[in-house]
Formats: C-alpha cells, sequence, structure tokens
C-alpha cells in the first residue's frame, strides 16, 4: 500500500468513524415487558397494525453478541425476529409468535475493511449515515430515497433507489456478508459468506433473498463486481457532482388529464427502459394522493453533470405534458451537490409511523388505457382521502443489465414499480383501507387473477413490499404460487440454500423461503 493511500484511508476513516461515535462502546441491553426501553423497541416498526410483545428484546453492539442472543433463544425455545431499521411493512417482524427481538439499532457503523478490501455496514445502519460515511472517499451506493431505512432488509431484499438506473442495485455491489445462522443441533455460528468464497450460496441468497429467511445479517460488504478493492476510493460507484431537482404537479381536475399524464410517463419510461440508454441518470418518482386538492406529484432528480442535463430536463418535462388539457404546475430547478441533495431532497424518516396495508407490482409494459381509469377512480373516492398514495417509482436502465441468476432479485426486465400504499392513523379504518387497497389492486389486475402474474405486461413483485395476500387464494385467483411474484425460477435455489443454513426453519415469517 502506498503512503499516500494509507494516509488517506486514516483521514477518511476517522471521518467516516464520527457517524458511528458513542455506539462502540455500548453495553449490551436486555429489555422484557415493563421497561421503557422494551415498550419503544417493540413499537420501533414502521406499520403500527402489528406489534409484537416478545419475551425480551436483546439489543447487541457486535456480532458476537448477535450470535450469543440468538444460541440463548434457540435454547430457550423461543421464535427469533431480527429489526434492522424497522421498515418491515407487514408482520414478519412484529408478530404474535416473535418471542426474542434482535434489535440491531445499535449495530450502525461504516468502515473500511481491509481484510476483505470493502466497506462493512453493519445491519443496524439506516441509509443516511451511509451515505455520509461513504462520502470522504467520493463514492456512493444506489440505495434508498428514504433515509431512514435500515441496511439489514434493504440490501438483502435487493435494495434499489434514485440512482439505481445508472449503477444498478445495491445487491449487485454486495461482495459479502455476514451472518448468524442456527445449525439442525439449535447451534448458532456466525459465518462469513463472498462472492468468491465457500459459502457463495449463502451469499447469493442475500442478493435479492429477502430479510428472516436464513440468519440474522449482522453486516454487509459493499464492493463492485469491477473492483479488485486496492483503494476504497475506487471500490463503489461514483455519484454524480451536482443534481438538478425539481417538481411538477399536476391537480386531480379531469380523468382524462389524469390518463394523459400517467400514460405519457409510463411510456417514457417504457421507451428508456435499457441500460446505457440516454436517460439512465434521470429517477422521476410519481405520487397520487387522494386529498381535497388532490394532485399528481412527480420529484425530478436527474444527474447534472452532464453538459446537455438542462436539455434532458426540459425534454422530459415536454414529454410528460404532451396533450395534458390540464397545464401542471413545474417549480423551478434547483442544482446542489449529491450531498446537499441527499440531505435536502431524500425523505427523512417519520417522526410517528402509520397503519399500513400496501400492495406492489413490477411493469414490463404501461398499463392500458383501462387500468389508468381504474387508478382514476380509486385516487378520487374521498372516503380514503388523508395519507394513502399511489406510486409509480422508475426502474430498468443498468438494473436491467444482470444476467439472469446473477442475483437472487430476478426482476431484471421491469421499467416501473407500482405501489399502492394505504395509510392511515386510527384502527378504526383498517377494514376500511385494507378493503380498499385490496380492491383497487384486484381490479387493476383482474385479467391476470388478481395479482400481477409474470407475463409480457406484468412482472411479479418486490420482497422488500410484501403482500401475504399473494399467498391467499382469496386475492390471489391466478392459482400461481406466491413465490413466483418474488422470487421466478431461482426459488428453488433458494429452497436449498434453505435446507443447507437453516435446516431446523428457526427464521421464518408469512412469505419466507420454505425448505424443499
Amino acid at each position: 500500500m502506498s503512503l499516500s493511500r494509507r494516509g488517506f484511508i486514516a483521514a477518511t476513516a476517522a471521518a467516516a468513524a464520527v457517524v458511528g461515535a458513542g455506539r462502540a462502546n455500548a453495553e449490551t441491553a436486555v429489555f422484557t415487558p415493563g421497561q421503557p426501553e422494551y415498550l419503544r423497541a417493540t413499537l420501533r416498526g414502521y406499520n403500527r397494525r402489528f406489534a409484537a410483545q416478545p419475551v425480551r428484546v436483546c439489543a447487541p453492539t457486535t456480532a458476537e453478541e448477535v450470535r450469543i442472543a440468538v444460541g440463548q433463544a434457540v435454547s430457550d425455545g423461543l421464535r427469533v425476529a431480527a429489526r434492522s431499521g424497522g421498515h418491515c411493512f407487514d408482520d414478519f417482524v412484529d408478530n404474535a409468535e416473535t418471542k426474542a427481538l434482535i434489535d440491531l439499532e445499535r449495530m450502525s457503523e461504516v468502515r473500511w475493511d481491509e481484510r476483505y478490501r470493502a466497506f462493512s455496514v453493519a445491519a443496524g445502519t439506516e441509509l443516511d449515515t451511509v451515505y455520509r460515511a461513504l462520502h470522504p472517499y467520493g463514492v456512493t451506493v444506489p440505495a434508498g430515497i428514504c433515509k431512514g431505512v435500515g441496511a439489514g432488509g434493504h440490501i438483502a431484499g435487493g435494495g434499489y433507489g434514485p440512482l439505481s438506473r445508472r449503477h444498478g442495485l445495491v445487491a449487485d455491489h454486495l461482495y459479502g456478508v455476514e451472518v448468524v445462522t442456527v445449525d439442525a443441533e439449535g447451534r448458532a455460528a456466525l459465518t462469513v459468506a463472498t462472492a468468491d468464497g465457500p459459502n457463495r450460496e449463502l451469499w447469493w441468497a442475500h442478493t435479492g433473498g429477502g430479510g428472516g429467511n436464513f440468519g440474522i445479517v449482522t453486516r454487509y460488504l459493499l464492493r463492485s463486481n469491477g473492483s479488485d478493492g486496492a483503494d476504497p476510493r475506487t471500490a463503489l460507484p461514483r455519484p454524480p457532482a451536482s443534481m438538478l431537482t425539481t417538481r411538477i404537479m399536476l391537480p386531480l381536475t379531469t380523468e382524462d388529464a389524469f390518463v394523459r399524464f400517467l400514460g405519457n410517463y409510463l411510456d417514457f419510461f417504457h421507451r428508456h427502459r435499457d441500460p446505457g440508454n440516454p436517460f439512465a441518470g434521470l429517477y422521476a418518482p410519481l405520487s397520487v394522493r387522494p386529498t381535497l386538492t388532490g394532485s399528481i406529484e412527480v420529484l425530478v432528480l436527474l444527474d447534472a453533470d452532464a453538459p446537455d442535463a438542462q436539455t434532458k430536463l426540459d425534454s422530459f418535462v415536454a414529454a410528460l405534458t404532451d396533450g395534458v388539457p390540464v397545464p401542471p404546475l413545474i417549480e423551478p430547478a434547483t442544482r446542489a451537490s449529491y450531498p446537499e441533495t441527499v440531505e435536502q431532497v431524500y425523505y427523512p424518516k417519520a417522526p410517528v409511523p402509520p397503519r399500513v396495508k400496501i400492495k406492489a407490482a413490477y411493469l414490463r409494459r404501461p398499463y392500458t388505457v383501462e387500468q389508468l381509469r381504474i387508478c382514476y377512480r380509486h385516487m378520487v373516492d374521498p372516503t380514503v382521502i388523508g395519507e394513502s398514495e399511489l406510486e409509480l417509482l422508475p426502474f430498468g436502465g443498468q438494473i436491467n443489465a444482470a444476467a439472469p441468476g446473477a442475483t437472487a432479485m430476478p426482476a431484471r426486465d421491469a421499467f416501473m414499480k407500482m405501489l399502492i400504499h394505504a395509510a392511515w392513523r386510527l384502527p378504526s379504518d383498517d377494514e376500511h383501507l385494507v378493503d380498499w387497497a385490496r380492491r383497487f389492486y384486484g381490479e387493476l389486475y383482474a385479467a391476470t387473477g388478481g395479482a400481477p402474474v409474470p407475463d409480457d405486461a406484468n412482472g411479479g413483485s418486490y420482497i422488500n413490499y410484501p403482500d401475504p395476500d399473494l399467498a391467499d387464494p382469496r386475492w390471489n385467483t391466478s392459482g400461481v404460487p406466491w413465490h413466483v411474484f418474488y422470487y421466478g425460477a431461482g426459488y428453488p435455489r433458494l429452497q436449498q440454500v434453505k435446507a443447507a443454513w437453516d435446516p431446523g426453519d428457526r427464521f421464518r415469517h408469512q412469505l419466507s423461503i420454505a425448505l424443499p
């Protein structure tokens, strides 16, 4: 190692270490019912429809402490679940069967690991911390726009965000994973699995196989496939130096305007879905909320490094508004550095989580006019005015460059992700809002049994947006098993990994990988 590189690593490591200050020396803690810390830990999940009531909550600070906690729970006959950032949309963690909750919040650290020549990211680290820690090295990861999401479940499910159309999924930059597993005799062990090591299948299963299936991840090792790790400054993608940001808003006035606007939007991203397309640096999530003054909002984030960035932005706006009978409101575009964009535009952590029901799908082809009209009818329903929304999230680009089977994430030919995000506050609204989400989704996919059965138009769904309804024949009448939607042809391979590393099925939930 050169002296210049040594000095650089020392300086950047010192800067990055600030984000984990005060955590490294924290003592192991176990909380039981009645303690204030127990209440906070059990209510830390994103979806207030569910709350676990475990016998104990363990808050480890090291991988070894996780191993000990898991081993003790198994010895005591307690069902184990782990929480990272707490953003699971369903009851995979907050479940009545969870009796030992391993809360990884205190395991928050990002550092350069010389042994593996990769960035080590502890599973409890929030994405905001990851972005800040990587910045001194001049690199980043194409992770989520919600800064409060924890690395633990996000990366295991694939992980995507505003830079994914340019740089792929986070899983595409996963070199290794450290996991606590339990063998057939109930013994907990700590294993490191890498892309080029003897435990490669366990690594592969964490490149989109979802959390809570094989063990408890304690840290990830991040290094891009094309890097040898000789220098941390080239180990991960470089972010754009600056980004253009604007918002485009269209009032929900007429059905025809809605259909034309969303149709234009979907057509644009369908045309620009291939790797290396001219608009790979564009991420523009669309949101529709049924409020009293309902509107469509498109947040535009564009890589501004290219000299024609403004021309590309103008081209996108023109394509989006072409033929729309209602003039949209377009905010003046602003230019900011990448760190400033993350700080000012990416979404902060919600202070008080709502009650939630989500339904999701990948699109391989734009929705038909009739499907868009179905969307309109449900989004102007006055009985769901509040926090619920329909989201369209651009996909494709470099994500679609990965070969089939290279990772456990099968969605490598979609151009868009759709999310029905029903959200509310009062338990008395549970039945109505859950039913609204189910009816909306069922009508949208009525031609394929109420679910996005993979075909020319549909690409299944995303395991980080889990929906147990896909495993319920009342709501999925297609006859297609739930795992086809999330894992495609890779499911039998995931089952073999499950058999090898969790033969006792200690780690399970409603949509967990089944033993073969």
